[in-house]
């Protein structure tokens, strides 16, 4: 099975106070199996806007951390005509524009998005295209 990898689940890989052992798990599995997972571009952007707000060396941490663990063979998905129609069909269901990009990657490639936001999750639960970290890791792990 591949995922989509939220930029929640990313920026805790280098935030001390939001690491768990899930977010753990995830980046030991992108290291070990990159083709296993995809990420709208947008991800790029959030993870460095997160790190800029709240790390105390966004810059390096971004450039000499992030950057070599997800340019290592996971699939960067540019917004197509095709991914903004997914994504518009998950906004109508009440996700930002944002996680809704990331829902609708993962509906166009028939995969789960793993995420922590719990109120995205329960927003499209019934689609089966997330998972919600929080609860642990998705089946099919």
């Amino acid at each position: 099975m591949k995922f989509v990898i939220d930029a929640s689940v990313a920026v805790r890989w280098y935030l001390p106070a939001e690491w768990n052992e899930t977010s753990e798990r995830v980046m030991d599995r992108v290291l070990k199996e990159p083709d296993a997972f995809a990420v709208p571009e947008l991800f790029f952007f959030e993870v460095l806007a997160v790190l800029a707000r709240t790390h105390p060396h966004p810059l390096e941490t971004y450039t000499e951390a992030f950057l070599p663990v997800v340019e290592g063979g996971v699939f960067r998905h540019p917004m197509t005509a095709a991914l903004a129609e997914h994504a518009r069909q998950f906004q109508a269901k009440g996700l930002t524009g944002y996680d809704a990009a990331y829902a609708g990657l993962a509906a166009e490639l028939g995969v789960v998005w793993i995420t922590f936001d719990h109120h995205a999750h329960e927003l499209i639960a019934s689609e089966q295209v997330s998972a919600d970290l929080g609860l642990g890791l998705p089946s099919g792990w």
